[in-house]
Order: structure tokens, then sequence, then C-alpha cells
């Protein structure tokens, strides 16, 4: 029986002022954002940068984004972005994110984002390259 290989990311950011909206806590739509670059993390931790995704003639794009918004954050909270693998299949996978608070560990924002496996030239989906299939693999 082999060890897991899953791959779990944890990316920190800080709230900056240019996230918050009038409300004064951060703007729904840079959760995305910063979801986005926690699954740019975990790419970059399976081996799996853009440049090396291009050389294999694949790109992923997201399909699917179940986002919950749970509490808010504000200018300054230290964010942890964890992304981890959920669900593989042949040209698809999806990723749970979750956005926690470091300072309380309080649960911000939770989603689960489905991206498909397309082939560069013809924009088809394609099967999940190995090296992000083995971030999935136990």
């Amino acid at each position: 029986m082999s060890q897991s290989t899953m791959i779990e990311s944890r990316l920190h950011i800080i709230v900056r002022s240019t996230d918050i909206d009038f409300n004064r806590h951060v703007n729904n739509a840079k959760y995305l954002e910063y979801m986005e670059w926690g699954r740019e993390d975990f790419y970059q931790l399976a081996g799996a940068y853009y440049d090396t995704l291009l050389d294999l003639g694949v790109i992923t794009v997201a399909a699917n984004v179940n986002l919950n918004y749970r509490k808010e954050a504000v200018q300054d909270d230290e964010l942890i972005v964890i992304t981890r693998p959920a669900r593989i299949g042949t040209s698809s996978f999806t990723v749970g994110q979750t956005i926690i608070r470091a300072r309380d560990d309080e649960l911000i924002a939770d989603a689960f984002v489905t991206l498909v496996a397309m082939d560069v030239n013809t924009r088809r989906s394609t099967p999940v390259p190995d090296l992000l299939r083995h971030a999935f693999l136990t």
C-alpha cells in the first residue's frame, strides 16, 4: 500500500485596502481572486506550472464554483487560503478551498471549484495530465 501523495496548499495573504468595498469588508469578488491564487499555489506544489502545462498542450479552466461566504474579513486581516484535492475524473477535477482568518482560525469562506483540462489547440476537454492527477492519488 502506497503512502498518500495528496497535496495541500496553504497560502497566506494580507487583506489590502484595495480589497475593501463600500461596506468596509472584503468585496465578494476578491474571494474568487484569493482562491485563484490558492489554486495557483496548489498547481505549483504539484509541479504543474503554467509553462509546464503549456508544454504538454494543456490548460485548465474553471467550469463551476460553489462559494459560501461565512464571515467577513477586513483590512489587515491575515487570511490562509487552503486548497485540497476533492475529486478527479477523466478530464475534470474538483478542489476544495477554505479561507480562514489566521488569528482565530475563523472560517471566512469555503468553496468547491471544478476545473476542466483543455487541449490548447482544439479547446476541447482532454485527460487531466499525470502531474496534476498525482496530486489527487493515494
